[in-house]
Order: C-alpha cells, then sequence, then structure tokens
C-alpha cells in the first residue's frame, strides 16, 4: 500500500503544486483560456485557492516523507475532496457542464485518503 500511496499522491500533489501555482502568478487574463471561472470569482480568492492548493500538495508529501505527523496527508487528501466537490458546484453553477476533470481529481483525492488512513 505504502508504494500506492507515493504513486497516487505524487500524481496529485504534482498537478496540485502545478495548478496552484499558477492561481498564485498569472493574471486573471492568463488564467481565463485555462480556467473561465476566475472571471466569477474576485483575484484574492483566486489566488487563496491557489495557496490552499500548493499547501494540500506539501500536506500530502511532507509529513509521510518526514515521519512527523503522517496524519496530515489523510487531511490533505480530505481537504482535496472537499475542493473538488466546491469546484465541481461552482462548475454547475456558471452553467459549465465539463466536471470530467474535477471528478476525477475528487475520485484521485478519495483513494489517496484511502491509501493514506492504511498506514496511520
Amino acid at each position: 500500500m505504502n508504494v500506492a500511496y507515493w504513486i497516487v499522491a505524487g500524481l496529485l500533489a504534482a498537478f496540485y503544486l502545478y495548478g496552484g501555482a499558477v492561481k498564485v502568478v498569472r493574471s486573471r487574463d492568463a488564467l481565463r483560456p485555462m480556467m473561465a471561472w476566475v472571471d466569477s470569482v474576485p483575484m484574492p480568492a483566486v489566488r487563496a485557492v491557489g495557496v490552499v492548493e500548493v499547501l494540500g500538495a506539501a500536506g500530502l508529501v511532507l509529513p509521510p516523507l518526514t515521519g512527523v505527523a503522517p496524519g496530515l496527508a489523510a487531511a490533505a487528501a480530505v481537504g482535496f475532496v472537499a475542493l473538488q466537490i466546491g469546484a465541481t458546484g461552482v462548475h454547475l453553477r456558471l452553467g459549465d457542464r465539463q466536471v470530467a476533470l474535477n471528478l476525477t481529481l475528487l475520485v484521485t483525492a478519495a483513494v489517496t485518503v484511502r491509501l493514506a488512513t492504511t498506514w496511520l
């Protein structure tokens, strides 16, 4: 299970590290082609989501890697499940029915929660 956790959590962390960093550093105009929802959300909120994603990515990797509070990895994965539930809601509220990526990330985060709780 440990190898499975590292594969799934590593991929999830890489995705959120990139996506979060992009939200933190790019302008609204640069984000718009990738994320149409940025027009309906204040830019400080977009930046905050980016920071949460970067911190969550670190939370998936650093606690089990260092052995310090490894339960935080499961908490980070639960946070990503909640994040994707909210993101799916935002997409649907805006009339965007393309939520396959959100649902894939939701399932991946849920699998990560399960894998993280097997070695706690």
